[in-house]
């Protein structure tokens, strides 16, 4: 089958399965009201009857925010992480190697035990601040890698990402066995969760993730060449060093964006590239926006476990996601 062929076939299972997880939670909405609902806000066609108001509130104003919500941040890490393994060459990279998680996680923790409140963005602070540390750690990885080695190869990248991640984690341990009160708060935090977060939260990730999958599309061409080899890159005219720290900057603007937003959820970034490849092949005119719906609706699928394997509570969604993406991790390596 040719790969357009599969890119309208999975986008058509990625809208199938934002219906389903719209439909799925607690109280269990049929799926043809559901339908019904969306079309009505969206189109102002009239709804079917005998739909409850209160099925009105709960599709539109709880579930499906909080479906997209899901679908944008597994679009941003499995689109993260397929830029960093192409890069990096290998299949078991993320971009938490960069320290992007491990920043954000500082940055959040900073937030939770100082209870700072930025002027004007106030109820977002820490997304805010979880971004830009987030952010911030991954140009002094870049700025370390660059500086003691100005090809900026692989291995100076992940050790130098490696060994800022241990360095900021260290910190953040410091400083939750100081403030043990906050503890829980940051452990919940880290596991990360899409409950109670509505439309706002899904209007300020789409900056992000239009802006960071704009910036990666620039580079398909030059990433294709970089998989045949950087010395081979050099020849045909591409600064790989150059192009290279862009894509990471990108790809940290993916991850940290959603990271912020949703707290740590690890594994998409390395599954869905994964899958992908295997369906699509390597070019990256297709590994990358369909690692961005192949994230959404893995990351769709495990919040709908998470939230209905033990009703009325709900899980980390992060927990669902390395309950599977562990046996996956060790697969791809035990594999090579």
């Amino acid at each position: 089958m040719e790969n357009k062929k599969k890119a309208i076939i999975s986008i058509l299972l990625a809208l199938i399965i934002i219906g389903i997880g719209t439909s799925i939670g607690s109280s269990n909405i049929n799926l043809l009201e559901t339908i019904s609902i969306l079309v009505n806000k969206v189109f102002n066609i009239p709804l079917m009857e005998g739909i409850e108001a209160k099925n009105i509130g709960i599709v539109w104003k709880l579930r499906l925010p909080r479906v997209l919500l899901a679908f944008f941040v597994g679009g941003c890490l499995a689109t993260s992480g397929a830029v960093v393994q192409s890069i990096l060459k290998n299949q078991l990279a993320s971009p938490y190697t960069l320290g992007v998680s491990s920043g954000a996680s500082l940055g959040a923790g900073l937030v939770i035990i100082t209870g700072v409140a930025v002027p004007v963005v106030s109820s977002f602070t820490l997304p805010l601040v979880g971004f830009l540390f987030g952010l911030g750690t991954v140009y002094i990885v870049l700025a370390f890698s660059s500086k003691i080695d100005k090809t900026m190869s692989n291995n100076t990248v992940i050790l130098s990402g490696m060994v800022f991640s241990l360095f900021v984690n260290a910190i953040l341990t410091t400083l939750t066995a100081l403030f043990s009160e906050d503890l829980k708060s940051i452990s919940l935090w880290q596991m990360g969760s899409f409950s109670m977060k509505g439309w706002s939260y899904v209007k300020l990730i789409i900056p992000f993730a239009v802006l960071g999958m704009l910036g990666i599309m620039r580079y398909i061409r030059e990433m294709d060449i970089i998989t045949f080899g950087e010395e081979h890159a050099k020849t045909v005219g591409v600064e790989t060093s150059k192009v290279k720290s862009k894509l990471f900057i990108y790809s940290a603007m993916l991850t940290g964006g959603a990271i912020s937003l949703s707290g740590t959820i690890g594994f998409i970034d390395l599954i869905a590239p994964h899958f992908v490849r295997r369906i699509f092949g390597s070019k990256h005119k297709y590994v990358i926006p369909m690692s961005f719906i192949c994230g959404g609706c893995l990351m769709v699928i495990a919040d709908i476990i998470a939230r209905t394997i033990i009703v009325p509570s709900e899980l980390p969604v992060g927990a669902v996601t390395a309950l599977i993406g562990a046996p996956f991790f060790a697969y791809v390596y035990f594999k090579k």
